[in-house]
């Protein structure tokens, strides 16, 4: 056998990160792998919320944003076109990945975790350890391997189908003008489904569109169509490094793991379909699969699964509850309106999408009383 390790992570984006880090605070041995060399791109809206910011802080790390200015403001236009801008309850930040990404690396490896450039293609399950490519073995594996996770491949679990798969494109463009704030534009035409653009505070801002599948092929043509449609101050001839990357909502997880293997991130599926964040979700979940790995390595999945439960169970329910009466574009118009009349239905609603708030029946009624309205801006 070759390198021996407690707790073994394959993938270092946000999950695999924090779960580096959660493992090493209980003084596990721990091996970091991914296929790639930091500083490395990552298709994303790179937009990181203050719920992120909360799991940094209990994992020690307080610079992951450091140098990147604040944005107090959201606006979300409706697929009826109206809009609701409030500030929000606490400030957002917008980081590209290639910076994000490579800080949070640098921490776990501060905190003694070993990083190796390594593409996992093998994944063996024994009595008392996990054995990757025949030569590295692990008490227990963390598989944060985004996506297209091999982990979650080899745990049986195929990608999620169509309705429970987006697909997005994501550039950077000259931010626009005004005062910064997140837009998000939601579209009519191709619901659910919606464009974004989050001012970065050096003259860029991360633009891009995405949309839920629905069993038709989506070209890169049809994504760049759509972002103009929604974004007319954006001149598509300005924008840099297009890629698209899927999103594997949490509307259909797998289970989080077997035995010794659990699974973090977007390789479980934590994407919120609401908004489509997913940086929350790989920081909370990867932090409780580090802790659950080294912890108990020959119960992990359970440990893991039981704390999971625990800590996003209830808002994870009320988040695809969400998820399913937004496919009504009327109930986002109601939304949208309720919130621009009530600043507790902003609040609860930003909650929902970007952290791990839950619906409340005053929320609901509220948007319930806007249902009969009718917005009269024209649809796009």
């Amino acid at each position: 056998m070759g390198d021996e390790f407690d707790v073994i992570v394959v993938g270092a984006g946000p999950a695999g990160s924090a779960a580096a880090l959660a493992a090493r605070r209980a003084e596990a041995r721990v091996l970091l792998l991914d296929r790639d060399d930091f500083p490395r791109d990552k298709a994303c809206g790179d937009g990181v919320a203050a719920h992120a910011l909360d799991v940094l802080a209990e994992l020690g790390v307080t610079d992951a944003v450091a140098g990147y200015a604040p944005l107090p403001a959201l606006r979300l236009v409706g697929p009826g076109g109206g809009a609701v801008a409030r500030a929000l309850p606490r400030p957002a930040y917008t980081v590209p990945r290639e910076v994000f990404d490579a800080r949070l690396v640098a921490a776990a490896v501060a905190a003694g975790a070993e990083l190796r450039r390594h593409t996992v293609r093998r994944l063996e399950v024994r009595e008392d350890r996990v054995v990757l490519d025949g030569k590295l073995s692990g008490r227990a594996v963390v598989g944060a391997d985004g996506a297209g996770s091999v982990v979650r491949r080899a745990l049986g679990q195929p990608v999620n189908p169509d309705r429970h798969l987006a697909l997005a494109i994501r550039g950077y463009a000259p931010a626009l003008a005004g005062p910064p704030e997140q837009l998000i534009v939601t579209s009519a035409a191709r619901w659910p489904a919606y464009a974004w653009s989050f001012p970065i505070g050096d003259g860029r801002a991360n633009v891009g569109y995405g949309e839920v599948l629905r069993g038709e092929p989506l070209t890169r043509a049809h994504l760049l169509d759509r972002l103009a449609a929604l974004l007319p101050g954006t001149d598509l001839a300005a924008v840099t490094g297009l890629r698209a990357h899927h999103l594997p909502l949490s509307t259909h997880r797998p289970a989080p793991g077997r035995g010794r293997v659990v699974l973090a991130g977007d390789a479980f599926s934590l994407i919120n379909p609401f908004t489509g964040e997913g940086i929350f979700y790989a920081l909370r979940s990867g932090a409780l699969a580090g802790a659950a790995a080294a912890g108990a390595p020959g119960q992990a999945a359970r440990r893991y699964a039981d704390t999971l439960r625990r800590r996003l169970g209830t808002h994870l329910r009320h988040s695809t509850v969400a998820a399913w009466l937004a496919r009504r574009r009327r109930v986002v118009d109601a939304a949208v309106r309720a919130a621009r009349r009530d600043d507790r239905v902003y609040r609860n609603v930003v909650e929902l999408g970007l952290g791990d708030g839950r619906l409340d029946a005053r929320t609901l009624a509220m948007i319930g009383i806007g249902l009969p309205m009718r917005d009269q801006a024209p649809r796009r």
